[in-house]
């Protein structure tokens, strides 16, 4: 991994970086995932089979328009507060400023390059995998849209999908990665934990979307930890989530049966 080697870091100093992981977590993707494991034992425990289910990304949050724009902005701006956080915490009063979250501001153009190639190594073999999982019912029918056509809904949609790239990015990659290399943790131990947590919060849609997000786990930490630029990442798992939910409706018209509607 491309990071300067880390001091030996005090017990009391430990200690309090595991609780500050705990909290962390605990105001983002560690408490999606726990209800994700609990929404799947739902589901699973449901009398409607799993494959006849469906799950909406982005539902509408009122049938009222600029009370749903309201609701959509605010659950946006409040679910990037970890981000901030992590920023925060992980602040150097040296440039790069979140050189410990892979962040530098240089080769920005290169890295979205890479960005965009990613797109196309995870994007074909996962919609495959979907429509594979939706045939052996291992995936829940998945909405990424579920909002009425409004002046705003292709502005919010992207703006959730930023939302996603963001918070997953900087909280799984950036500073996992930094905090649990000063508790001495090694490389594969890192990558293999990450990627579960990354499995684990996407639960909600199905075992297969455990198994698809913890191949793309594993590559993205094997990747980051080769290279320790977060960029190509946030920009890969954008362009990928604005895809889906924008392109959604051209989708399931032209492929029904891959989302869970008749033919």
């Amino acid at each position: 991994m491309r990071h300067s080697a880390s001091t030996v870091t005090p017990p009391s100093s430990r200690s309090r970086i595991r609780w500050e992981i705990a909290i962390v977590l605990a105001l983002g993707l560690g408490e999606s995932a726990v209800y994700s494991i609990v929404q799947l034992a739902y589901r699973l425990t449901d009398t409607t089979p799993l494959a006849d289910q469906t799950t909406t990304l982005n539902p509408s949050r009122s049938d009222r328009e600029i009370f749903d724009l309201i609701y959509q902005l605010l659950g946006i701006g409040f679910a990037v507060v970890p981000v901030v956080l992590v920023c925060f915490l992980l602040w150097q009063n040296t440039r790069p400023h979140l050189g410990s979250l892979g962040l530098d501001g240089t080769r920005v153009g290169a890295d979205i390059g890479r960005g965009i190639l990613l797109v196309l190594v995870i994007g074909i073999p996962g919609l495959a995998l979907y429509a594979a999982g939706r045939a052996w019912g291992l995936f829940v029918a998945v909405d990424p849209g579920g909002l009425d056509a409004h002046w705003w809904t292709v502005p919010v949609l992207l703006l959730s999908a930023a939302r996603a790239s963001v918070m997953e990015e900087f909280v799984v990659l950036g500073y996992l990665f930094h905090r649990l290399r000063q508790l001495g943790w090694g490389i594969w131990p890192i990558i293999i934990a990450t990627s579960v947590l990354r499995a684990s919060y996407h639960l909600y849609q199905g075992p297969g979307a455990f198994i698809g997000n913890l191949g793309m786990g594993l590559l993205f930490g094997w990747l980051f930890a080769r290279t320790g630029r977060l960029l190509p990442f946030l920009v890969a798992h954008f362009l990928i989530d604005a895809t889906a939910f924008v392109g959604y409706p051209w989708a399931a018209a032209t492929f029904p049966w891959l989302f869970g509607f008749p033919g």
